[in-house]
């Protein structure tokens, strides 16, 4: 092994709805995290890996921290603070349109204890005016002494290269721990199901998209077509009705926009049969909870 070759691991954490998903993608350079502009879609800590010659950075997004509701919402944030351990390195992300919150000052807090090296990653500075940028800087250097603050827009990359640059300062010499054509450690039935809710989280308002799960009975490939079967589980019958809408359209939508980004990460053909079931109030029974994949650390 090369002797001046970095790696490490890294946790992204923050707030709901601050970047967090399109930062990790923009990084990585191809798509891992869903992205929507409603507050916590990510449920499960997301395995990214960014290769190059000099280091290999493994990556963790994490829901965002929030008050939560139901026992899905506690598995998240719990998620979320757990995955500050035993990492070399926090990258916290918060909004350039937002002023300092309060949660952001309790992240700060947990980050100083751990004592682990942590960059400020202020995101969306695109929609900010450049004087404005100085005095958040300011506030935000306040919570805790950051290895560095960068400010960045991962919608259009801006400031990704210097955050790069920045985490492989900070990086210790080892070994690489995962191969170099590999960005993430999802299986692809996952990255499928994450594919069909991104989509509901654009098509569906309010919070329809929240309360479901979804579920990959089958994929089974073949030299030319991938078949998928998948499950749409939905907390009310009332929800069922919105997700297939009139005549089936809406289901209809929801398929042939998750089908065709689901061919691009396959490279193949796909085709995808949904169908919708209602399993009540999911989100507070923790046996559906493990059988949707959202497990427990340490169980």
């Amino acid at each position: 092994m090369d002797k001046n070759f970095k790696s490490g691991f890294a946790a992204i954490i923050g707030m709901p709805n601050v970047g967090k998903s399109p930062l990790l993608n923009a990084v990585v350079g191809q798509k891992i995290a869903i992205i929507s502009d409603k507050p916590q879609t990510t449920r499960n800590k997301i395995l990214a890996i960014y290769n190059d010659e000099e280091c290999q950075i493994v990556f963790t997004d994490t829901p965002g921290i929030h008050k939560p509701h139901n026992q899905l919402g506690e598995m998240m944030v719990r998620t979320a603070n757990e995955s500050m351990n035993d990492v070399d390195l926090i990258i916290m992300v918060v909004d350039a349109l937002s002023s300092v919150q309060d949660t952001e000052r309790m992240i700060a807090e947990n980050i100083s204890r751990q004592k682990t090296k942590c960059i400020l990653v202020i995101n969306k500075v695109d929609l900010i005016k450049k004087e404005e940028l100085l005095p958040l800087i300011a506030d935000y250097s306040n919570l805790n002494e950051f290895e560095a603050i960068v400010p960045v827009s991962a919608k259009n990359g801006d400031g990704i290269k210097i955050l790069l640059d920045e985490i492989k300062s900070l990086l210790e010499p080892g070994p690489q721990y995962y191969y170099d054509d590999m960005i993430t450690d999802q299986p692809e039935k996952q990255l499928a199901a994450e594919i069909i809710r991104e989509k509901m989280l654009w098509l569906l308002d309010k919070e329809v998209p929240h309360g479901v799960a979804i579920e990959i009975e089958r994929m089974k490939q073949k030299p030319d077509i991938t078949t998928i079967n998948a499950v749409i589980y939905c907390e009310k019958d009332t929800h069922k009705g919105i997700i297939i809408g009139k005549g089936g359209e809406m289901l209809k939508r929801i398929g042939a926009m998750a089908r065709a980004d689901i061919e691009k990460m396959l490279d193949t053909k796909v085709y995808l049969e949904l169908w919708v079931r209602v399993k009540k109030d999911w989100r507070n029974n923790n046996y559906l909870l493990k059988n949707f994949g959202f497990v427990q650390s340490g169980e």
